[in-house]
């Protein structure tokens, strides 16, 4: 199993949500987070006022599934997500162990 990390805009997130729902995906967290990166932030003009805000809001996706699934569904974030300009975003994917269902007890990829 794999956790698949998304930091995407939060303007792309129906476009996400309806290429995962293609793919029959079971579930996912959405947290709305901020962060900059190689963008480091964006300049605004407001009433003559021009003011950097350094911490851009995105939205934070996890999302867990077989290992053997990674590709297809890091694919369909990728796709759904971009626009082509900085900002779009990254994609993480990181090893799980193990996953527990609390209602049932079920293990490893019956627990999703």
């Amino acid at each position: 199993m794999v956790k698949i990390e998304a930091m995407i805009r939060p303007q792309r997130l129906e476009e996400v949500e309806a290429a995962l729902r293609e793919l029959s995906v079971g579930g996912m967290t959405v947290t709305e987070v901020r962060g900059m990166g190689q963008q480091r932030g964006v300049t605004h003009t407001y009433r003559g006022s021009t003011y950097t805000v350094n911490l851009v809001p995105k939205l934070k996706l996890e999302i867990v599934v077989p290992e053997e699934r990674a590709e297809e569904v890091v694919d369909a974030i990728v796709q759904a997500a971009r626009t082509g300009e900085v900002g779009d975003g990254k994609v993480f994917v990181i090893p799980v162990d193990a996953a527990v269902r609390i209602r049932t007890g079920e293990r490893g990829p019956a627990a999703l």
